[in-house]
């Protein structure tokens, strides 16, 4: 529970700060959830998306996998309907902590904190 409500002051601190942006437009699946546009992620997000979107081949064993959403950060669902690819962190020796995670109706979250917070994904 603390970590959660740290997670969410976190994220109000960045968006604040102006390093998140929101979207008066943002669909209804992103929630609460700041937002990103997609050309605002990292490279290797955006190429990560671009492997989703071709449905692979994924450089990583875990990628597809399913996403538990055991934080509950993101809008609850039957297990099953999230799935985890990781985004490459350059200088990182095993997977790093950032990821994407996409749902069944196509909406798509991005996390650079290992699941602490996430941020939906705006195409």
């Amino acid at each position: 529970m603390l970590l959660r409500f740290v997670s969410r002051v976190l994220l109000c601190v960045l968006v604040l700060a102006g390093c998140t942006s929101t979207d008066a437009d943002a669909p209804a699946w992103a929630g609460d959830l700041a937002t990103v546009q997609e050309s605002e992620l990292p490279v290797q997000a955006r190429e990560t998306l671009q492997l989703i979107d071709k449905g692979g081949p994924f450089p990583y064993q875990k990628d597809g996998s399913v996403f538990g959403n055991f934080e509950g950060l993101l809008p609850a669902h039957q297990r099953g309907y999230y799935h985890e690819y990781t985004v490459p962190t350059p200088g990182s020796r095993d997977r790093g902590a950032r990821r994407l995670v996409t749902g069944r109706n196509d909406e798509i979250y991005y996390t650079d904190d290992h699941y602490n917070s996430f941020r939906a994904v705006l195409r």
